[in-house]
């Protein structure tokens, strides 16, 4: 997906979308759990460490610490339906080289609208403004999406 990041920048970021809203997601051990089944790990490096990420107490804990809502964009327990599942609206995206990417291990989630219930953009529009449509890069996995 394409988006409005909830971080200070002028450029759009391009991730994968790992959690939709309702999903429960943990990663440990470079494996990252969908609704308790494991997703492929073929798009994390493999000098990658063993980052663990998971939702608990209406929050992302990434190695054991809880994002912190005034750097990260992290939405108030009442819009969670619950302690462990992403919220409506909120979307866990990572980069391909998870551990090294700039994503929501480190700003929170992404979202589809409204406006940034947290972090460094707190109060400013959010959107999902495209779909990625071609991988060009690394050159051997070149292909139309």
């Amino acid at each position: 997906m394409v988006f409005e990041p909830p971080v200070v920048t002028t450029n759009d970021f391009i991730k994968r979308t790992i959690g939709p809203p309702g999903d429960r997601i943990r990663g440990a051990r470079r494996i990252v759990y969908r609704n308790g089944v494991a997703r492929s790990t073929s798009r994390t490096s493999r000098r990658s460490r063993t980052m663990s990420c998971r939702f608990a107490d209406y929050g992302i804990w990434v190695d054991g610490n809880a994002l912190d809502p005034a750097v990260a964009n992290i939405p108030p327990r009442s819009m969670w339906s619950a302690p462990d599942r992403i919220p409506d609206g909120f979307y866990l995206m990572f980069g391909d080289n998870r551990n090294f990417s700039e994503d929501s291990h480190i700003w929170g989630f992404a979202q589809t609208g409204g406006v940034f219930q947290s972090g460094q953009v707190k109060g400013q529009q959010a959107s999902f403004t495209g779909h990625a449509f071609l991988i060009f890069w690394p050159l051997n996995r070149f292909r139309i999406l």
